[in-house]
């Protein structure tokens, strides 16, 4: 399943690069938080299932991490494009990733690997960005739709 989430920057960045006659922004828009919603859920589903059947690696607590980076940086470069973050915060956000990796890279080097684990901070981090993300790929009003779905009037 990390895998999956590598597999799915090209499709997501796609999205957007789809002409219009094919596709509107708002269906872009859709489209690219449907598929970004989809592909960040393996990350807790694969992290679940290789717990619960205790198929764990090494070479997947490595990759599964890095999955992450690469959905989160990818989809921060295509809202940066789209003008809907700011390049400011993207580039606080992948240096951040970056400096993270260098770090773990070095302490791993030196043997102090566990100096630099995964906490829980860096996961609710990653829930926070994986959270966020979509509503700035969808770009519209949820509540607005929600209500005349429901038939609220206000």
């Amino acid at each position: 399943m990390t895998w999956t989430r590598i597999v799915a920057i090209p499709l997501i960045v796609g999205v957007f690069y789809l002409p219009e006659s094919v596709a509107s922004v708002s269906s872009k828009n859709l489209i690219a938080t449907v598929m970004f919603i989809l592909f960040a859920a393996t990350d807790w589903l694969d992290g679940f299932l290789a717990r619960k059947l205790n198929q764990t690696s090494s070479f997947g607590a490595f990759l599964d991490p890095v999955a992450d980076k690469f959905l989160v940086c990818a989809s921060l470069l295509v809202l940066v494009h789209l003008n809907r973050a700011d390049v400011f915060v993207g580039l606080i956000i992948i240096g951040r990733e970056i400096a993270i990796s260098a770090l773990r890279e070095w302490m791993a080097q030196i043997g102090a690997s566990k100096s630099v684990a995964v906490h829980m901070i860096g996961k609710l981090k990653t829930v926070a960005q994986m959270v966020a993300i979509p509503f700035l790929l969808y770009d519209g009003r949820l509540l607005t739709c929600w209500i005349r779905m429901s038939g609220v009037s206000g």
